[in-house]
């Protein structure tokens, strides 16, 4: 057990590191759905729509290296110079990138249809996130992670600080102070919000400029190459997955009528966050278990930790799919502050499904990692990418943004079982399936029940949940008592 004692350890100090500077960011969504703050949902739209374009260029910024650095970490004998080439390799494209993306940013702007003075800073944040990829993953690969988990929550807490103070505290201060009236602009408030990433990220950086002082800088040609063989289909993964996570707010300003793309795009939005919980946990455990996954690849017998480790997470998933549906109207008044957003309340349920099945898929995923196939890994989310698009494509002009759920709920479950299926012929798992189905079938049958015909019955909900934990209790009860001693 004592591998599941250290996994369990880390999970939970990078879930911490993850799921407090994120329950901290979440106040920003009351925030930007408080009327006083952005002006319309139609606002909040423009700001989920340039996010949107964040997630899909953090992942090309960072090319797969982040993961190729763990499998070379833990598989080369030097590994100073793993991390001087992988490190060299993303300073040299980021400066490109910055080059580049500052000499055509008016025909970036023109294309996305996002603002030129937008379009500045989000380049400079993209930059600074880039630079500490490494310096974060040499953290975890170090088992460091205290010191990651507190520059994770300082970045958070400055990006959220900047934004009550821009947002909030400077349009009070402004009349009655020359400096704060000088830097006060009103109808500024989309570019508040990204100054005060451009801040935040600049900070994290100064704080990790002590790694990039001890680095060993050597660039082992061979050795990149190697890296960038590996890394390329979690690249191409990856850019695969940024479309099935976030690419439907973009088609959705490209395929519903101008005006009423943006309210569409900022109800959906604002909704989608409700599933933070599940969104949370499942950062979390990936955070904690990619590590853990190539570190134990060699012990004796892995595959049977990594089933047990699938029951586990199957169980913590289903019990906050039910939990979150059943007291989903309560979250909403704490998330979404404006009645003008929920609306999309629909796509709940759905989203979060979609996320669970996401972190199955994770969990699959071990497989084609640590036998270096991740070339399936690049083709299972390719497929998920072309279904989210034709989907889209369809759903969308007909149904709006729940078109948009459905087709990632329909994304994530056929990776789900792509994954499983394949994983199966190449490296062979003892998942306990029957044990998995129950879980699985009892949450989401309560969790429909529970949400589109009894919403609003907490005798019901809440029945249900004691019902489910009680299976669980009599189902785990032994594995319970010894992960408790």
């Amino acid at each position: 057990m004592s591998g599941f004692k250290s996994l369990f350890k880390q999970t939970f100090i990078y879930g911490l590191a993850t799921v407090l500077p994120r329950m901290l960011s979440f106040l920003l969504v009351p925030l930007y759905t408080t009327k006083d703050v952005l002006s319309s949902v139609e606002e909040y739209g423009v700001v989920s729509y340039i996010f949107a374009y964040f997630v899909l260029f953090n992942v090309v910024l960072a090319y797969g290296m982040e993961t190729a650095f763990f499998r070379f970490f833990n598989k080369e004998d030097d590994a100073k110079t793993v991390t001087g080439t992988a490190s060299i390799s993303l300073i040299i494209s980021s400066f490109l990138f910055l080059g580049i993306g500052l000499l055509l940013q008016n025909q970036i702007a023109a294309l996305v249809d996002i603002k030129v003075e937008y379009i500045k800073l989000v380049i400079w944040i993209l930059l600074l996130d880039a630079l500490v990829i490494i310096p974060f993953a040499w953290l975890r690969a170090n088992a460091k992670p205290m010191r990651y988990a507190i520059i994770k929550i300082l970045n958070v807490a400055t990006n959220i600080g900047l934004n009550f103070f821009f947002l909030i505290f400077l349009k009070k201060l402004a009349p009655n102070n020359a400096f704060f009236d000088s830097i006060y602009s009103p109808n500024f408030e989309v570019s508040y919000i990204l100054v005060a990433n451009v801040i935040a990220s600049g900070l994290t950086l100064l704080l990790m400029l002590p790694f990039y002082a001890k680095l060993k800088f050597v660039f082992n040609t061979a050795l990149w190459k190697r890296m960038m063989k590996y890394a390329v289909p979690v690249l191409i993964a990856g850019v695969a997955f940024s479309i099935n996570e976030t690419f439907d707010r973009i088609l959705l300003k490209q395929l519903l009528p101008e005006n009423s793309a943006e309210r569409a795009i900022g109800m959906y939005s604002a909704c989608y966050k409700i599933a933070v919980v599940m969104t949370l946990f499942i950062t979390a455990y990936r955070l904690g278990i990619e590590p853990y996954f190539f570190s134990h690849s060699k012990t004796k017998n892995p595959q049977k930790n990594y089933a047990r480790i699938l029951e586990y997470f199957v169980v913590l998933g289903s019990i906050i799919l039910l939990g979150v549906v059943v007291f989903v109207d309560i979250l909403k008044v704490i998330i979404v502050q404006s009645e003008d957003y929920w609306e999309a309340m629909w796509v709940v349920p759905v989203v979060l499904l979609a996320t669970f099945f996401l972190g199955i898929y994770h969990n699959l995923s071990v497989w084609y990692k640590i036998t270096d196939r991740t070339k399936f890994g690049a083709y299972i989310s390719i497929f998920g990418a072309v279904l989210t698009l034709t989907l889209n494509f369809w759903l969308i002009p007909i149904y709006s943004y729940k078109g948009s759920a459905v087709a990632t709920l329909a994304a994530y479950t056929f990776m789900m079982l792509l994954s499983f299926y394949f994983g199966r012929k190449y490296y062979p798992i003892p998942y306990n399936l029957k044990k998995i189905g129950v879980y699985l079938g009892l949450s989401i049958a309560l969790s429909v029940v529970s949400f589109y015909y009894l919403r609003g019955n907490y005798i019901f909900g809440i029945s249900a949940l004691i019902v489910f934990l009680t299976l669980v209790y009599f189902m785990e009860k032994n594995e319970l008592k010894q992960l408790l001693k």
